[in-house]
């Protein structure tokens, strides 16, 4: 799938897009003509790389700063979003897409892609209740209260893209408290597909079997462990961040108008 204009004057906002499978969303999602917001918690300089990547590939994007799973961090992320759009906008000397942002930000986001998570909980004889909370702050309460953020700016016909985990249907015992925060992430896709359906705004989960990124690097470091996660997928590989940014690139153009509620499985096989 390659289109270059599908989402042409559309606005996106990737949480995670620093690396892995946010960064190949980010670079997908403009690449089909979105500006889009580079969210980092950290790595500025990882975020600025894909900025700078993204505007080299004749793409539109600018970072966004905040950490998530701490107070007040999905109204931080927004008054990052909101800041690094206007300056997007006056650096044009127009308006652009939208509208001006001003004191209004409405109509001034049309995708809003929860990406960042954190993982590594282990099994239940070895979770500890402050794991558990950064699991569910970051990974499930998070997600909600940006979606709840992002509803006064988003368009109608928007779209909320949740990516989730294989770990959220299959059973990973030595992962219990990341496959929770990602069931509820599941389910909070539910709830929201039915109650923003009546403005056109699809909401869907992604769910990711292992995909070559630096949140599983402990478990690829000999060509055996490598092995082993590439026979779960039919296609005996491991997944690249690619294989995951093309379905959401899917998901966020109008191809996807009809589909919503859903949890697309993105795991090469790996349930079946």
């Amino acid at each position: 799938m390659d289109t270059p204009h599908a989402l042409t004057g559309k606005i996106a906002l990737v949480t995670g897009a620093g690396r892995g499978i946010g960064r190949a969303i980010a670079g997908r999602l403009a690449h089909d003509g979105a500006l889009v917001g580079v969210h980092y918690g950290h790595s500025a300089a990882a975020a600025q790389e894909v900025v700078a990547e993204i505007r080299k590939n004749g793409g539109r994007a600018f970072p966004v700063e905040a950490e998530l799973g701490v107070p007040g961090d999905a109204d931080a992320v927004f008054a990052a979003f909101d800041a690094g759009l206007r300056a997007e906008r006056r650096d044009r000397g127009a308006p652009g897409e939208g509208g001006d942002v001003g004191a209004d930000v409405e109509g001034s986001l049309d995708i809003l892609v929860n990406n960042a998570g954190v993982s590594g909980s282990g099994p239940v004889g070895q979770t500890v209740p402050e794991v558990f909370d950064r699991m569910i702050a970051v990974n499930a309460k998070a997600p909600l209260f940006l979606v709840q953020g992002a509803l006064p700016r988003m368009r109608d016909g928007g779209r909320v893209i949740n990516i989730s985990s294989l770990a959220s249907r299959r059973s990973f015992p030595e992962s219990v408290a990341y496959a929770m925060s990602k069931g509820a992430l599941d389910t909070m896709t539910l709830c929201l597909a039915k109650e923003l359906g009546g403005r056109g705004i699809t909401v869907n989960t992604v769910g990711p079997g292992f995909i070559e990124t630096d949140m599983n690097a402990r478990r690829r470091t000999t060509p055996e462990a490598r092995a082993a996660l590439a026979a779960l997928s039919v296609f005996d590989r491991i997944g690249h961040p690619s294989d995951v940014a093309d379905v959401v690139a899917f998901l966020a153009s109008d191809a996807s108008r009809w589909v919503t509620g859903q949890y697309l499985d993105v795991s090469g096989g790996s349930d079946l």
